[in-house]
């Protein structure tokens, strides 16, 4: 084959493999359980081209899910989490909320196909960010530290994927999740005793 040829053949390749990314990335986020042929049809490649780039669901799954981890990462670099703990937080927890909810199936989806560690993995970044807001508002008597770090880390992550679960259950509105989330989750951060500003439904 011509240079000429097998250049056409490679870059034809990145475009298959970017459609199916594509295709996946949607679809998985809108359905967990989306089929290889619905993927398949949804990139426009017949199912031996998919299978030719991803032997393997869990494959693909890999393949989406690492890129929605580093789209996640690269996004909440920007979050200021500088001031004020609590303000820090909401600013940390809008942001964190857009891309549950925008990636919240493809979390499924991971959770299903790929080992526990890869899972772990795949919360780490995010949650380290959050442990060192939490550890700084600790520290300033800002959030509760009456109940383990680890434990309020949990409760954040269980909080921002029910609001993703009761959004698509079309028990809320996409609307009302981040402050409800917000609520909820500085409702559980603050100290016994101390008053907790209220919430606006945007916030």
């Amino acid at each position: 084959m011509s240079t000429a040829g097998t250049t056409r053949k490679r870059a034809d390749a990145i475009r298959n493999i970017e459609s199916i990314v594509e295709a996946a990335t949607t679809l998985l986020a809108a359905d967990p359980d989306a089929s290889m042929l619905a993927i398949a049809q949804g990139a426009g490649v017949g199912r031996v081209t998919l299978y030719g780039h991803f032997p393997s669901r869990p494959a693909l799954v890999a393949e989406v899910a690492a890129r929605a981890i580093a789209h996640t990462d690269e996004a909440l670099s920007t979050v200021d989490t500088d001031g004020d703990p609590r303000e820090a937080m909401e600013r940390l927890l809008a942001a964190t909320w857009r891309l549950t909810y925008r990636y919240g199936g493809i979390v499924v989806a991971a959770n299903q196909a790929l080992p526990p560690e890869a899972v772990r993995r795949a919360h780490d970044e995010p949650a380290r960010r959050v442990r060192a807001l939490l550890e700084r508002g600790r520290g300033q008597r800002v959030f509760t530290s009456d109940m383990p770090v680890e434990w309020q880390l949990t409760t954040i992550q269980a909080v921002l994927h029910a609001a993703s679960a009761a959004v698509h259950r079309r028990e809320i509105t996409a609307e009302e999740a981040p402050g409800l989330v917000t609520a909820t989750v500085l409702a559980a951060l603050t100290p016994p005793g101390r008053t907790r500003k209220a919430a606006g439904p945007g916030r």
